[in-house]
């Protein structure tokens, strides 16, 4: 039998955007990438749904790590890899990046003296390696250290905070094939059982696969843990972001999924706006939103939006013919796009050239807030 050897890593656990996750200096890990899975899987207690013997808290926003160094880049400061530890198997995947944990990377990487911190407001320039894009960070700082507290509120988060603005530069084309990866503003998938399907795959910030709620027996108005308990749905919602993992070439068999890449493209139906109540019963009204949007995490109900799945969107509504753009207004300010989610309001933006058919993404931008919990040596045991 193999000894049990004891690593003991250092690592900070912060609340980004409404994620959580363990942020971890790569110096500190080992040098061969190839021993990562082992640690990053016992650090959150994987394999296992309740993650009772590591770091996770047991659903996939809070089962998040991201891993950072200074960069050797002229254009960024900081290096950033995440990693998605799925929960109830052994698998951790690098593909797309989250772009909630991305709002901690900033304040993270003041912390650790990465970037020198300055009076009000600290820029840090963030290159994701696992999307090879670039993220602007916008970090409050005061007196040498970063500011968490503020005024600032995101949906799905209680209280406030200082509001971290995200500016993601030139987010189309992360599996490098361009804003719509497939060539087509609509595709249209068999789905066994079901029928066809048409969706739009659009790849800005994370790809995603976009389909009408109405169009697979939904509305947009489910709650998650509802749509959790509905298996039959979970299966469809699936198979469709299997099929469309499949003609993105990320795998051969669209049935191996959510094994081979359980984290992208990322599953998000869509509705027109209408009035909804959120998982913790506040009522939304239609005139407060401009679509209506779930998306999935690692098979299931994200409990509010992912801040790069609102990246995507972003770029999505400015698509003509998109299905995004075909369920928001004729008239909508791209500069604030409000989309209602489980948890409530995420409000975003796009700035982008009009070239008549596929548009040229500048950058996406949104708000989220960052909060430091814990800094710490945590015992894991390999």
């Amino acid at each position: 039998m193999k000894k049990k050897q004891v690593f003991r890593l250092p690592v900070t656990i912060l609340r980004g955007g409404t994620s959580k996750g363990v942020f971890i200096l790569e110096e500190d890990l080992p040098e061969n990438r190839e021993e990562w899975d082992e640690i990053l899987l016992r650090l959150m207690g994987s394999p296992d749904k309740k993650q009772i013997d590591g770091l996770g808290g047991a659903q996939s926003v809070t089962s998040k790590i991201a891993i950072i160094k200074k960069s050797e880049r002229e254009d960024a400061d900081v290096d950033y890899t995440f990693a998605q530890v799925a929960v109830d198997k052994p698998i951790v995947s690098y593909k797309g990046n989250c772009g909630n944990i991305s709002s901690g990377v900033g304040p993270f990487s003041v912390e650790k003296g990465l970037v020198e911190c300055r009076e009000g407001i600290t820029p840090v320039k963030i290159y994701n390696t696992n999307t090879d894009k670039l993220i602007i960070s916008e970090v409050c700082t005061k007196e040498g250290a970063v500011q968490y507290s503020g005024n600032y509120s995101i949906a799905g988060v209680p209280g406030t905070a200082s509001p971290v603005k995200l500016r993601f530069v030139q987010p189309s084309g992360t599996l490098g094939k361009g804003l719509l990866p497939t060539g087509n503003i609509i595709d249209r998938l068999h789905v066994p059982g079901f029928g066809e399907v048409q969706v739009s795959i659009v790849d800005a910030a994370n790809p995603l696969v976009f389909v009408k709620a109405k169009d697979i027996g939904l509305t947009g108005k489910e709650l998650p843990d509802d749509l959790n308990a509905d298996l039959e749905k979970l299966a469809l919602l699936e198979e469709i972001r299997g099929l469309a993992a499949e003609k993105l070439g990320l795998t051969d068999d669209y049935t191996k999924s959510a094994w081979e890449t359980p984290g992208i493209p990322k599953m998000t139906y869509v509705a027109e706006a209408d009035d909804y109540e959120t998982s913790e019963g506040q009522r939304i009204q239609k005139g407060e939103i401009d679509l209506l949007s779930h998306m999935m995490s690692m098979q299931k109900t994200h409990p509010s939006y992912a801040m790069t799945g609102a990246m995507c969107t972003a770029a999505a509504a400015v698509v003509p013919g998109s299905i995004v753009n075909q369920v928001l207004p004729e008239s909508i300010n791209t500069q604030l796009i409000r989309i209602g989610h489980p948890a409530g309001v995420l409000e975003c933006g796009v700035n982008y050239k009009d070239n008549g058919t596929v548009p040229d993404i500048e950058d996406t931008f949104g708000f989220r807030t960052a909060n430091l919990l814990m800094e710490g040596i945590a015992s894991v045991r390999i």
